[in-house]
């Protein structure tokens, strides 16, 4: 991986909260050595800029429209391996510091993060090195790391679940009881049987390894399969 050495580190933005992202920016450009090039609302955007701009980091939200931050990074990283892209997320967990970094991120914080933190992660991150928690770590010892979290989190074998394993059709109903609604409700709004909601119900419930419809929309929530901002709007 070739990245970025002692020259400005051409950075975009990938969030749906204006305020958030003007904050960040205006942040990040009181340092001289980073540049803001680029700021996208959606994973598809964030993707379609990467492949035009050729960033070379890029600040993620995980909770997105239309494609979670998970997928657009895995996207971004399996085309570009010279573009390194750090995670932020509402949720931070160390369950999904693993499916960031499986992702292809290379470095993960909560929103809260402090600038005093999140620029020196930039300048290491650009540099081809991984930030982990307070570690810089090289790829082999973040695949190391990655390995031993998989192995002690063996409800995870499931190789793709972090990337949504359901069909379209379970997602489009896991979206509808984040928001509330009844199986009755989900058959209306689909135009399904309740018995075609009952069916996908226990599948999702399966797939996710759940008990009930609440754990499956909060673990949705978590993942930022659902962006908060579709809920909010309901």
């Amino acid at each position: 991986m070739h990245m970025v050495k002692n020259k400005v580190i051409r950075t975009m933005i990938v969030e749906d909260h204006p305020l958030f992202s003007a904050g960040l920016k205006r942040v990040l450009e009181l340092e001289e050595d980073i540049e803001i090039v680029a700021e996208a609302r959606t994973g598809p955007e964030a993707i379609e800029l990467a492949e035009r701009i050729h960033p070379d980091v890029i600040i993620m939200d995980i909770n997105l429209p239309e494609m979670n931050g998970l997928r657009a990074t895995r996207e971004i990283t399996s085309q570009f391996d010279d573009i390194g892209v750090i995670i932020i997320t509402a949720y931070h967990d160390d369950e999904q510091l693993f499916h960031a970094l499986r992702a292809g991120a290379m470095a993960y914080y909560p929103k809260d993060v402090q600038p005093s933190e999140l620029i020196p992660a930039i300048r290491q991150v650009a540099k081809g090195n991984y930030v982990v928690g307070d570690m810089v770590m090289s790829r082999p010892q973040v695949a190391s790391w990655l390995l031993r979290r998989f192995e002690e989190m063996a409800v995870f074998q499931d190789a793709d679940v972090v990337f949504a394993p359901l069909t379209p059709r379970e997602m489009d109903i896991l979206k509808l009881i984040t928001k509330g609604y009844s199986n009755k409700e989900i058959a209306h709004e689909l135009g399904i049987s309740r018995q075609t909601v009952k069916n996908h119900m226990s599948a999702i419930l399966r797939k996710l390894a759940v008990n009930d419809r609440t754990q499956a929309a909060v673990l949705a929530l978590k993942r930022g399969w659902i962006p908060l901002s579709e809920i909010e709007k309901n």
